[in-house]
């Protein structure tokens, strides 16, 4: 499989790399250290054309691949982790589902402010008892005359006490199991929808994440995302597309953990020479360079194959699971190798370990995941 970028992708990716070192960077510490959104630096990403790259162009998207987002995301994670895991929450999570899901009013009505960055899209899946067991959930959407009654809460909802615009998964028919849930396309704003509580975490902050109540919100039918019951088909396939390119994230910070180390390990002088003579720190950037090398293919190969069969978890849950695993444990290598210097605040490294972790837990674990690839392998009766 040819992984070369193409002359548009690297175009993008410098692009992208101008922007996140420019606009992103000069933010990031005090992003971690005040848990602050930067809501201006979104609204420019999406000027630049950031926060639609696979929404069509009749929306104000750039219609683009699902590796040009992973492309700029991979971009913005070497900076900013926090911010990239928000901007996927917002582009990926949401934009693209319903671009994907939704239907030619919804997609008018919404994806162009969500695009330009002048409003916000998160997805409201998790909650306090469903987390791994996404299908598990417990929110309610009773029928009525004219539409539905959202009742319920979600929990970790990244983007959430922020946004705009809300995908909400609740149960249309509980006791149809997996097959009794749909989508909902919410406003804030909505009456009875209340950010419960802001959440204070280990790393990724500056991302928000939040717990949300539904208290009887009324919901019009015409803002239901795809058919009554239908709402696992739109949740797996977003799930699949999510773990593909939120897997540049943790590539971003491997790739971000080599370069500094490089560069430490070339100029940080100790017993009369540079460190990067010592062989115990060359086998560190060796194992460095070579999960990086391996995270991105994977990745790459994931992206490929959801944008051939959206159905398939195999390659985009080993992608995410190597990559996060590679990434949070490169991050703690990368502080070992700066030694006291990377312990302290004054470097990223410290940040980019804490932010490395999310990706571990984050759309589905890693147990969840090494679960979705071995029961591919092994065939349909041990999905159960």
């Amino acid at each position: 499989m040819e992984f070369d970028r193409s002359p548009e992708e690297r175009d993008l990716q410098e692009a992208a790399r101008r922007f996140a070192r420019k606009e992103i960077a000069p933010v990031a510490a005090r992003m971690d250290r005040d848990d602050w959104f930067p809501r201006e630096v979104f609204r420019r990403l999406g000027e630049h054309g950031f926060l639609g790259i696979t929404v069509p162009p009749a929306y104000g998207g750039l219609g683009l691949s699902y590796r040009a987002q992973a492309i700029v995301l991979e971009e913005i994670a070497r900076v900013s982790p926090a911010l990239a895991l928000s901007v996927g929450a917002h582009s990926n999570l949401f934009a693209d589902n319903l671009a994907r899901n939704g239907t030619e009013a919804q997609r008018a009505e919404v994806l162009p402010g969500i695009v330009a960055g002048e409003t916000i899209g998160a997805l409201a899946l998790t909650e306090p008892n469903a987390g791994s067991d996404a299908v598990g959930i417990s929110t309610r959407a009773e029928r009525t005359p004219d539409g539905y009654v959202l009742t319920g809460s979600k929990q970790f909802i990244t983007n959430g006490p922020v946004a705009d615009w809300l995908l909400v998964y609740a149960k249309t028919a509980p006791d149809r199991g997996a097959h009794g849930i749909s989508a909902f396309l919410l406003p804030r704003g909505t009456d009875g929808f209340v950010v419960a509580k802001s959440l204070d975490k280990m790393g990724m902050r500056g991302s928000p994440t939040g717990e949300l109540a539904f208290q009887g919100c009324r919901v019009p039918a015409e803002r239901r995302v795809g058919p009554e019951h239908g709402g696992v088909a739109v949740m797996m396939s977003g799930l699949n597309v999510e773990r593909a390119v939120l897997g540049a994230i943790p590539v971003g910070i491997l790739a971000e953990c080599l370069d500094l180390s490089v560069a430490y390990a070339q100029r940080r002088e100790q017993f009369g020479r540079a460190i990067g003579h010592f062989e115990l720190i060359q086998a560190k950037l060796a194992d460095m360079y070579t999960d990086l090398s391996a995270a991105r293919l994977l990745v790459f190969a994931a992206l490929a194959a959801v944008a051939q069969d959206l159905r398939s978890g195999r390659a985009s849950s080993a992608a995410l699971t190597f990559a996060s695993e590679a990434s949070t444990r490169h991050a703690l290598a990368a502080i070992q190798i700066h030694g006291g210097y990377g312990y302290m605040r004054d470097l990223p490294l410290e940040r980019l370990a804490r932010d490395a972790k999310l990706l571990e837990i984050g759309a589905g674990t890693s147990e969840i995941r090494r679960l979705v690839v071995a029961r591919e392998l092994l065939g349909p009766e041990f999905r159960a």
